[in-house]
């Protein structure tokens, strides 16, 4: 059984990022399903858990509800996690959660990254805010990160939604870490074979 946790940061209900979390979640999970792995899947609101987030940042002591909840991160075998965007960079409330975990407990977990937010000039978040934290956490990001600002939840021109796209993507990323294969290339590479000097000959040829 392979155990997925999901964090999501959203305040509303219903939150965009729990929406964005529950596409990554079905994604991973039919990824995972395709190779014959029973999945469970476990989501975590941090809004449900502030106050205790709070209490345990002052007290260096986590209350019961939020030591059961941490263990589920910790113990699963991936993650997803999901934070609106506030001020350019996750949420406060975000960063909180997982300034309380052990700096090592998600050392080596495969995770998958997404945010939200208004605007699509905030999807760099995801680069310069979300995946060096997970980096400095030791965890094992997936490649694909997924942003969804407002007019990515619509179709694309092949009436399939853009964003399920790239959420399946990420997905096949971190189920080839579960899994432990690499997640396929794509097919359109240069061709390997080639010596190096049939190569640069052929460049010259099309230059002269």
């Amino acid at each position: 059984m392979t155990k997925v946790a999901v964090v999501t940061a959203g305040l509303g209900v219903p939150s965009s990022s729990r929406m964005l979390a529950d596409v990554l979640s079905d994604a991973l999970e039919g990824e995972l399903s395709v190779s014959g792995q029973d999945v469970t899947i476990d989501v975590l609101e941090l809004r449900d858990y502030a106050v205790e987030i709070a209490h345990h940042l002052v007290s260096g002591f986590a209350p019961p509800a939020l030591a059961a909840a941490s263990r589920n991160v910790t113990d699963a075998d991936a993650l997803i996690v999901v934070s609106p965007v506030f001020s350019g960079s996750y949420s406060g409330l975000f960063k909180s959660f997982f300034d309380v975990l052990d700096n090592t407990a998600l050392e080596g977990m495969p995770v998958l990254l997404g945010a939200t937010g208004g605007s699509p000039r905030h999807a760099l978040v995801l680069e310069h805010a979300m995946r060096p934290l997970f980096s400095y956490l030791r965890a094992r990001v997936a490649p694909t990160a997924v942003y969804a600002a407002p007019q990515d939840w619509g179709a694309s021109a092949d009436n399939e939604p853009a964003l399920e796209q790239r959420s399946r993507r990420a997905a096949r990323e971190v189920a080839g870490m579960l899994v432990g294969q690499s997640p396929a290339r794509p097919s359109h590479q240069l061709e390997p074979s080639a010596p190096f000097e049939e190569l640069l000959a052929r460049i010259q040829t099309r230059t002269s």
